[in-house]
């Protein structure tokens, strides 16, 4: 294949502008630090807790609205299997910002805490509260990998560009600005990447649509053309596993290092809420064209198309479909703006999980257990070799597997099951202690994981109500990710209002701190 050689250098002239961006936010983060008082670290983690409003709104939005999430999005409406119904990205982001501002964001503000895991470790100590660091770190470095490998796979398809070298320039060029100016270059970078996102796809659309392959939407959404209409449908036996779906969308998107760092940052826990309320509607409202481009996609005749006659579901390319729409459908040059909105979709969000996991490990592993003693300078070392290992570690996973998008699902999952219960916990149910934060863990992980998972092929051990066998696998049709989450929650609070009860606080405080006195403080 004939390289978009058109195509390369508008990417190369977008990635260019971008690293400008960036280097100016690294500047202006530089004149804000000389009259900030506090930690240099805080300055590149939070900004200085001097992130405004409107900049808030925008890089929250840009946050959430990755390459996994436009792609996906416009996959699942698409695949005849799955359609609008089975969609949930768009409005679970809607709720999940929702929930996450009306019930955690003020209260994580107020108490100044500068990570995810501050709450932890004030309530456990250092040392058990670490283990909320595994799974969030898992999840963060997954996502990364997944939307490097979204835009692998567009530029493939749409610029004819080597996937391998188009995932590794742009992990690169996220590392460098985040590198240089921490939140507020990553910030700031994420107002132009959500405009071209917005842009670059609505530009699209219209010629998508107005393509003489392409049936009327309003046909192809009730009656079967080319392929079961893009609605879809939700059968009686499935309704549980579309329950499970959804929630662990929506609670298992809140207990996000990325989320909680703008929300950590804001100048103040009013801002802190109307950034997640906005932002809420904001990443609702960018996955329509995706929603758009799915149901094209599901009314085309391929056979009109240079693509061919055998539709990409056939063809297995569904997870493709974005790429392939813009394309196939769209004159060439309409196709690169295509690009650029995916590309900036995938650095909006590369560069917030670069920075998230790599604050997490600064702030609550190096400088709380590692080095408590460590300088302000040493911090800010380990935060820069953080932030390159990170992306290192996120590229080589993207180059070298091709269940990117199945092992961040099974993150998500964990976040959803681990996190989430034990984050309600430390923040509304004061009695719970370190047994009860524990056992719940286990409790959930164990329950996860005996559910099976099919991407790995994983056989279910448990086999809950209403499942059924296919291929001699057991496909699960009770929500039991969310019974998973559940019985944690109910574990840990029942297990630390029995142990508190029936024994002294003194003696459960003096048992868990054993060998760890310095840690008796907290």
């Amino acid at each position: 294949m004939a390289v978009n050689v058109a195509g390369i250098l508008s990417m190369a002239v977008f990635y260019l502008f971008i690293l400008v961006v960036g280097i100016w936010a690294a500047k202006r983060a530089q004149k804000v630090e000389r009259t900030y008082v506090g930690d240099q670290s805080e300055m590149v983690i939070i900004a200085g807790r001097k992130i405004g409003i409107i900049l808030g709104i925008l890089t929250t939005t840009a946050t959430w609205v990755g390459g996994a999430y436009i792609n996906g999005t416009a996959e699942m409406v698409y695949r005849p299997d799955a359609g609008l119904v089975w969609t949930v990205a768009p409005w679970t982001t809607l709720l999940c910002l929702l929930i996450g501002g009306l019930f955690f964001a003020k209260k994580m503000r107020s108490q100044k805490y500068v990570t995810m895991l501050d709450p932890f470790q004030q309530r456990y100590g250092n040392y058990i509260a670490s283990l909320m660091f595994i799974p969030a770190a898992i999840g963060e470095i997954f996502w990364s990998s997944a939307i490097l490998a979204a835009l692998g796979t567009t530029s493939s398809v749409l610029l004819d560009l080597n996937k391998n070298l188009s995932m590794v320039i742009s992990a690169s060029v996220a590392m460098m600005y985040t590198l240089l100016g921490g939140l507020y270059s990553v910030a700031y970078t994420d107002v132009i990447q959500l405009g071209c996102i917005f842009f670059g796809l609505w530009f699209c659309v219209p010629f998508t649509i107005w393509n003489h392959a392409v049936t009327s939407l309003k046909l192809t959404a009730v009656k079967e053309v080319y392929q079961k209409p893009w609605l879809g449908k939700i059968d009686e036996m499935f309704i549980g596993k579309w329950v499970d779906d959804l929630l662990v969308m929506v609670l298992g998107g809140i207990p996000w290092q990325a989320y909680f760092q703008r929300v950590l940052a804001s100048s103040s826990s009013r801002n802190a809420q109307v950034l997640s309320i906005v932002g809420a509607f904001g990443g609702c409202i960018m996955g329509i064209p995706s929603i758009l481009v799915g149901s094209v996609a599901a009314s085309t005749d391929w056979n009109q198309t240079s693509y061919g006659s055998v539709s990409p579901f056939e063809k297995e390319e569904a997870a493709m479909i974005l790429p392939i729409v813009l394309r196939y459908l769209c004159p060439t040059y309409i196709s690169v703006i295509g690009t650029g909105a995916i590309a900036a979709a995938v650095m909006s969000s590369a560069d917030s999980s670069l920075l998230s996991s790599s604050s997490m490990f600064t702030h609550n592993i190096y400088r709380k257990i590692i080095r408590p003693k460590a300088s302000e300078k040493e911090i800010l070392y380990v935060m820069k070799t953080m932030v390159f290992f990170v992306s290192v570690l996120a590229t080589v996973f993207a180059l070298c597997t091709s269940t990117i998008y199945g092992l961040y699902a099974l993150s998500a999952d964990i976040v959803y099951v681990v996190l989430f219960p034990q984050l309600v916990c430390v923040l509304y149910v004061p009695c719970v202690n370190r047994l009860g934060l524990v056992t719940g863990v286990l409790t959930g992980t164990v329950l996860r994981i005996t559910g099976g998972e099919p991407l790995f092929h994983f056989p279910a051990v448990i086999q809950y109500p209403g499942g059924y066998f296919q291929d001699n696998y057991f496909v699960q049709t009770f929500p039991y990710k969310t019974f998973a989450m559940l019985s944690s929650l109910i574990t840990t609070v029942v297990l630390s209002h029995i142990s508190n009860v029936n024994w002294p606080e003194r003696s459960i405080t003096e048992f868990t701190m054993r060998g760890r006195p310095h840690e008796m403080n907290h």
